[in-house]
């Protein structure tokens, strides 16, 4: 099958999953680039960025990245790491004194940045413990909520909260890229939304990218599940996902005093995310080396598990380690990600694939039918 062809054959199946999904209603508005081998195989917007005004899905529409924010700010860290401004086994509190959280028994144990890196500090979200937890007594943010909330605060919130365990014998998924996104900015004496646009967004020509958004009037209107169809957000939106809840502000970008999180708090567009997912498919230059990339792309956890049965964890994203647990069509070493605004990404380098799923529908555009079915549309044409 010549490129033409299996450009048509993806157009037709991947159209028709999301065709299908806008028009039953299940996602507002959608916007989807498929990449094989360098070239884009599949271009999408459908649907609406504000369904209300009847305004439609554009390919430039900007959308709140939420935790496609994590694997791009663990790109910087490595960048800094191979620039000698930090080191794995560097304790975060050379760079945030302040930063003690103490374990249940009151011991205080040593946090490093591979802690922080890999999920195993021993922080958590709001969203995975009970309602009288500690990070909802402390009102910890996820740094997508309480605008104009400083990053000073925040951390003396998540440092009285408490560890959950100790620090390298347990995967669990926290805020622990935020206070990443604070070290970065302490290591290169750079405020983290400069210091990402030099070390990551500039390198890769993301132009819309960014903690702020560049024009307001392409950025997506937020929606949310609901029982009939999804429901437009409200300046404070809690979202039932697992046992908890997620909790929305989608106006806090707009408030200046709000602090960059490194967690969730890009913005930017479906074809800026796919310029840094091909960046890191073709080996990370010009901003990492093939030694950086290396410490992306293999397990960095060991024996520990996460979430998601078959899969590992790099420096930044889920590595997928067993494809017999799974089942996912994609290859043994691929790479994925996911924002809980809607959003997804995988990249297969076995099959040169690089894939941006992009929806303003929380939680339908990155977890069940829609994300799958992209996905399997994808291979069903390979």
């Amino acid at each position: 099958m010549n490129s033409h062809d299996i450009e048509s054959v993806v157009r037709d199946s991947v159209g028709a999953v999301i065709d299908d999904a806008v028009s039953s209603g299940r996602i507002v508005g959608a916007v989807v680039l498929v990449s094989r081998n360098g070239q884009l195989v599949f271009r999408g917007a459908a649907g609406f960025a504000d369904r209300e005004a009847k305004e439609s899905m554009r390919v430039d529409s900007i959308f709140r990245f939420a935790s496609l924010t994590k694997p791009i700010v663990s790109v910087a860290a490595v960048a800094l790491l191979e620039r000698r401004l930090l080191d794995l086994e560097d304790p975060v509190v050379k760079f945030i004194p302040s930063f003690r959280p103490k374990l249940p028994d009151g011991r205080e144990p040593v946090i490093t940045i591979r802690h922080v890196l890999t999920h195993t500090a021993g922080l958590t979200y709001k969203l995975f413990e009970p309602g009288d937890g500690p990070y909802t007594r402390t009102n910890v943010s996820d740094g997508m909520d309480q605008p104009g909330l400083s990053f000073e605060e925040n951390l003396a919130r998540i440092t009285s909260a408490g560890l959950r365990y100790e620090p390298g014998t347990a995967w669990g998924y926290s805020v622990a890229t935020d206070v990443l996104g604070e070290v970065l900015a302490r290591a290169a004496d750079t405020a983290l939304p400069a210091l990402i646009r030099e070390l990551v967004t500039g390198p890769t020509s993301m132009r819309d990218t960014g903690f702020t958004v560049v024009e307001p009037q392409r950025l997506v209107t937020q929606y949310a599940d609901g029982s009939s169809a999804p429901v437009r957000m409200s300046a404070h939106q809690l979202v039932p996902f697992q046992a908890g809840a997620l909790s929305f502000a989608p106006d806090r970008l707009f408030n200046p005093r709000s602090y960059p999180s490194g967690g969730g708090g890009l913005v930017g567009t479906a074809g800026d995310f796919l310029s840094f997912l091909e960046t890191m498919r073709n080996g990370g230059a010009p901003i990492l080396t093939a030694k950086g990339m290396a410490l992306m792309t293999n397990n960095a956890i060991g024996e520990m598990s996460i979430f998601l049965p078959g899969w590992k964890f790099g420096l930044g994203w889920a590595l997928l380690d067993d494809p017999s647990q799974t089942t996912t069509p994609q290859s043994r070493g691929s790479w994925t990600w996911s924002g809980v605004y809607g959003n997804l990404w995988f990249v297969d380098p076995a099959k040169g694939l690089s894939v941006v799923i992009l929806t303003n529908t929380s939680v339908a555009g990155m977890v069940g039918a829609f994300p799958d079915g992209v996905r399997d549309a994808v291979y069903g044409c390979q």
